[in-house]
């Protein structure tokens, strides 16, 4: 009897929560709308119900389908508010308020788009300086699912204001900012962001089997996350034991031996930071680091300190094959050792521990700085910042996280598929950082994915991209860049029909892959929406390669956008980051002089160039050519040698 009850009691909460009267969730109080486009609503009520929906002096009628899904779309409005929307049913009445009509924004990508307010340069200005009521965020949450999602599980939108603007994208809130200051039109922005991303994530299932080398990826995909773990347990089997099968117990407790050879480890260099971002994607469970210690003669006979950094997990240090430390330290930990733990020359240091406990979601890794890596005695110390190999325990319990890159088109599932048809003027991107290993193979999956959102969206809405910035070494054409060969692949892809292109390697940090300047970023991104969508007189480009004439010992380089002239901010008016090759292909750093909207470009030696490369590099730090509007150049090449990143995959 207790049993038919209970099964009463749960088909009844089923009906009644089937039953409920629903907007999707992006239809909630502040959000901004469309204006001059058809603004379509959509939600759920009982299968078959009538559903009354009214927008500033609008009515329209819908009737809920079979799964209970109904929608109904506005003819378009002008620019105000604020509205009220109602929707009723004969089961209830739902009413959203403070509607505002204006210009809707789409910001995505990865940790570059995510970036907040709160951390971008000059926050406490910023935020003093933050009401504008009339701009408005919604924060997509990270989610990932196997199937197309009808809707968002959380949000809602934020008034701009000294409270809120902190967590808005930053780039985003910059572009906002500067559009309603030129137009006193309401900006929404929608954002739907995940640090780290993949673009394969953001593509739907369904653009993938158009793409002969992503078909077979769409045609294998997990259908559950058991599936999707076991697939990356073994691709990380693989990866790290060099074998599918899988280590014992047995073979594990020989990793702490004295002896053991963990050269075939991963190596990491630096132990700080998340395994997920050292090549162990989101392994959660036990975990082995290990390394060789050169210890000097004196500090033998002395009692020393290890100095680990912090990770709070249970540990067991072992060195040379001995246990001489095991439990738990929070906070930074600093072991004392007795005198003659060490051997003199070479030592065996293991450490085994598990997942970070106060930060559960950080999984395998340590916190701190290099400083806090040592060996030290009473008069020296040695340093243990690098050299460090790492090995997740595979016959111990352990699972994966779920996280953006483990599985394609999971992002586009659960982040971008229930946003589908929001009305939106146009889309933001920053991404590319965690695809720039297959630079080439972005130059169709790019395009690939603004032609799939459109197409989701059934609307040729403008699509703006961010390429990438400023980040590592400076190397040489020679040495090959990944960073420059997925700069020319963003720049490609402006064949595309509504988009444009901020250029930002004058602004971004070598040191840092995450620079704090976003104003400038925003305001470029800005300028490309300021001229093409809303119709003002602006330069919206720095200056773009367009041809390439050779002479007997010079190279003349042509380019457009070059305002009122091509420029250089250097105080001694020197022309940098110019490189040129001959008929061997081997690049040269070149001298080179602005002439018009043409650059010169030759070797003092007087070789004679067939190809002229400029800003190609990583981090091209000493590029300097710019136009009047103090726009930087986009890095290019005239010549198409293949690259360094021809031939990769995603797989």
């Amino acid at each position: 009897m207790m049993k038919r009850f209970l099964l009463f009691c749960f088909l009844l909460v089923q009906i009644q929560s089937f039953a409920q009267l629903k907007l999707a969730r992006l239809f909630s109080d502040h959000v901004v709308l469309q204006r001059q486009k058809p603004i379509p609503v959509w939600g759920w009520a009982k299968p078959k119900e009538k559903v009354t929906v009214t927008l500033a002096g609008q009515k329209q009628i819908a009737t809920a389908d079979a799964a209970g899904k109904w929608s109904v779309k506005f003819t378009p409005l002008e620019a105000g508010g604020p509205h009220q929307m109602t929707v009723t049913a004969k089961s209830e009445k739902l009413e959203v308020n403070d509607i505002l009509m204006g210009e809707v924004w789409l910001c995505s990508g990865q940790s570059n788009m995510e970036w907040p307010v709160r951390q971008a340069d000059n926050f406490k200005l910023e935020k003093k300086n933050a009401d504008f009521p009339q701009i408005r965020h919604f924060f997509v949450a990270h989610d990932v699912t196997m199937q197309p999602q009808t809707d968002l599980t959380s949000g809602e939108w934020k008034i701009c204001n000294e409270e809120n603007v902190g967590n808005f994208t930053a780039v985003g809130f910059f572009f906002a900012r500067e559009l309603y200051q030129k137009l006193k039109i309401p900006i929404g922005l929608l954002h739907s962001s995940w640090g780290g991303s993949q673009l394969e994530g953001w593509l739907s299932k369904e653009a993938m089997l158009t793409h002969e080398e992503l078909k077979p990826v769409a045609q294998n995909l997990p259908k559950t996350w058991e599936e999707a773990d076991a697939i990356l347990d073994l691709k990380t089997r693989k990866q790290l034991l060099k074998t599918e099968v899988n280590s014992t117990m047995a073979d594990e407790k020989k990793y702490t031996e004295a002896g053991y050879d963990f050269s075939k480890w991963h190596n990491a260099g630096s132990p700080i930071g998340q395994w997920d971002w050292k090549g162990i994607w989101m392994f959660r469970g036990k975990g082995f680091m290990a390394r060789t210690v050169d210890v000097p003669e004196e500090m033998i006979g002395q009692a020393t300190t290890l100095g680990l950094g912090i990770q709070d997990s249970f540990n067991e240090i072992y060195i040379n094959g001995q246990l001489v430390s095991q439990g738990i330290m929070e906070g930074m930990r600093k072991i004392t050792l007795p005198a003659n733990t060490w051997k003199s020359g070479n030592n065996q240091l293991v450490i085994k521990f598990g997942n970070m406990v106060q930060f559960p979601w950080y999984g395998l890794g340590i916190n701190g700085t290099p400083e806090d890596l040592f060996v030290s005695a009473k008069d020296s110390k040695v340093s243990l910042a690098t050299g460090w190999y790492l090995m997740p325990s595979f016959a111990e319990t352990h699972t994966y996280n779920h996280s953006c890159n483990n599985v394609a088109t999971t992002i586009y599932n659960g982040m971008i598929a229930p946003l589908v048809p929001f009305a939106i003027r146009g889309a933001l991107w920053y991404q590319g950082e965690s695809n720039a290993g297959r630079a080439y193979q972005y130059r169709q999956t790019f395009p690939l994915m603004i032609n799939d959102w459109r197409q989701k969206w059934k609307d040729e809405f403008s699509f703006y991209f961010v390429q990438l910035s400023s980040y590592g070494a400076y190397q040489n054409s020679n040495d090959g860049s990944d960073w420059a060969e997925l700069r020319e692949a963003q720049t490609m892809t402006m064949s595309l029909s509504k988009t444009g292109m901020a250029v930002t390697t004058d602004v971004g940090n070598p040191k840092d892959i995450h620079p704090t300047n976003k104003q400038d970023v925003g305001h470029r991104l800005a300028l490309n929406a300021l001229k093409s969508n809303y119709g003002l007189e602006v330069l919206h480009s720095g200056p773009m390669y367009e041809s390439v004439h050779f002479e007997e010992d010079r190279a003349v380089v042509t380019f457009d956008y070059t305002g009122e002239g091509l420029t250089v901010k250097d105080k001694f008016g020197y022309v940098k980051g110019f490189e040129i090759a001959g008929e061997d292909k081997v690049f040269y750093y070149a001298k080179a002089e602005i002439i018009g909207d043409k650059v010169e470009v030759y070797h003092p030696k007087g070789q004679k160039p067939i190809a002229v490369r400029y800003a190609w590099a990583n981090a091209p730090e000493d590029a300097n050519l710019f136009n009047s509007e103090g726009l930087p150049a986009s890095p290019f090449r005239t010549d198409d040698w293949p690259g360094k990143t021809k031939g990769k995959k995603f797989e």
